[in-house]
C-alpha cells in the first residue's frame, strides 16, 4: 500500500479551500470539518490496493484524478507514494491550470 504524501501545491489548495468555505459559510467549524472530510478521502484513496481514478496524461506524467464533492483530487503513484498534487474546484479549466503550473519561469516572472 502506498504512503500518502501531500505536495506543497496540494497543501496550498487546502488552505484556499478552507478559507473559501469558512468565508462562504460564515463558520470556521464548517471549513475545518470539510478539510477533515477531504483529507480522509485522500487517505482512503491512498489505502486502496487497486489503482484508482482516471488517467490524465494530458496534465502530466502519471497524473490521475478523482472527483469528490464538487472538487477534483489530482494525484499520482510515485515510488511507493500516493502523491496528492492538487485539489481543485470542479469547474476550473484543468488544462490551463496545469499548463500554467508546469510552464518554466522566466526572469520577468515574479518568484
Amino acid at each position: 500500500m502506498p504512503k500518502l504524501r501531500w505536495l506543497p501545491s496540494a497543501r496550498a489548495n487546502f488552505v484556499d479551500i478552507v478559507e473559501y468555505i469558512t468565508r462562504e459559510s460564515g463558520s470556521a467549524s464548517v471549513g475545518k470539518r470539510f478539510y477533515g472530510v477531504l483529507r480522509d478521502k485522500c487517505a482512503k484513496l491512498a489505502s486502496l490496493r487497486a489503482t484508482v481514478g482516471i488517467a490524465r496524461p494530458e496534465l502530466g506524467h502519471g497524473v490521475r484524478s478523482f472527483p469528490f464533492r464538487g472538487y477534483v483530487i489530482f494525484f499520482r503513484y510515485r515510488g511507493g507514494f500516493f502523491e496528492v498534487i492538487n485539489v481543485l474546484e470542479g469547474h476550473r479549466d484543468f488544462d490551463a491550470f496545469f499548463a500554467r503550473e508546469q510552464s518554466p519561469k522566466t526572469d520577468s516572472d515574479p518568484q
